[in-house]
């Protein structure tokens, strides 16, 4: 689907997205107080997550979907435009200290590049092109996931993303914010969380964003579930990279095995800091070397590796 080139067509369509629609009852609310406007916000914003519930069945199977094709080795990768870029990247951004992925496992790639995650880059969500050209310099494989993400379902540069990477193989999600949308239908799996009219018109970094972030929490945080990126609940493949992250790599050692400080720091030592060998080391009585092999005979599972350790 390419772009409406004529300004009365788009403005037709646009008038059609329940994202863009006006909602004449709240046409005065400049001249509310601001702690009545910050509750009518409030109460919006509490209307998410219902949104977001309607739609966990295609949600989790887009997740099992994503979770086989990375255990191949795929990849993950956002694209879209302005806000739904910008939340692309920002998940993107976080897998690597929270799960300890390497930073080309979960890519987020918006319309305009860097650049845009600051400034607007004038018809850079417009472009068909642009969105082929990215796919095509990750040499795109059919392990590989692409997520398209914009609130209207019309965004060109998401769509054609979509179309191009299921072209060539790889798995397809388009997550809209409308139903009927051109994303969610060139996708293998369209998720579609309508979250109704903003507060201000057309403002859908409001709740049409909060929907897409409660999404692609649960696309990346499940799915490295599914992986054996945690024990329980725990993180246990946290990178310590900094004095906060150090301190809860040592508590997420003692929440798994009740060790106590002392314990606690002679595995980390023993495992160059890594919390899952340490763990392992804790619980199985071995040393650092043999609980790095007993996680990668287990491709990094420590429930398998524990197991394996006769822990």
């Amino acid at each position: 689907m390419s772009s409406t080139s004529n300004p009365r067509d788009l403005r037709t369509e646009l008038e059609s997205l329940t994202t863009e629609a006006f909602r004449p009852e709240l046409a005065g609310i400049d001249q509310l107080p601001t702690l009545d406007i910050a509750r009518l916000m409030n109460a919006e914003d509490a209307t998410v997550a219902a949104s977001v519930a309607r739609r966990l069945p295609e949600i989790s199977a887009a997740i099992d979907a994503v979770a086989e094709r990375m255990g191949r080795g795929g990849r993950l990768i956002y694209m879209g435009a302005g806000t739904a870029g910008r939340l692309g990247v920002l998940d993107a951004s976080e897998c690597p200290p929270t799960f300890n992925t390497d930073p080309s496992q979960v890519v987020g790639l918006i319309a305009g590049g860097p650049a845009a995650m600051v400034t607007s880059v004038e018809g850079a969500e417009d472009s068909r092109e642009l969105a082929e050209a990215d796919l095509d310099a990750l040499a795109l494989t059919a392990d590989d996931t692409v997520v398209g993400v914009s609130a209207s379902g019309r965004t060109p540069y998401a769509i054609a993303a979509v179309e191009h990477a299921r072209g060539l193989g790889a798995l397809t999600i388009g997550l809209s914010c409308n139903e009927r949308s051109a994303l969610a239908a060139a996708a293998e799996h369209g998720i579609e969380v309508v979250v109704g009219p903003e507060l201000l018109t057309g403002s859908t970094r409001l709740k049409a964003g909060t929907a897409q972030k409660l999404v692609l929490n649960m696309l990346s945080t499940i799915t490295m579930i599914r992986l054996g990126k945690t024990y329980g609940n725990l993180m246990v493949d946290v990178r310590a990279s900094n004095d906060k992250l150090r301190a809860r790599s040592r508590r997420i050692v003692a929440l798994a095995t009740g060790a106590d400080d002392t314990e606690i720091e002679r595995a980390l030592a023993a495992t160059d800091g890594e919390v899952k060998n340490a763990i392992l080391v804790v619980l199985a009585g071995v040393d650092g070397p043999t609980a790095a092999r007993l996680l990668e005979e287990s491709g990094g599972r420590l429930r398998a590796a524990l197991t394996a350790a006769g822990g």
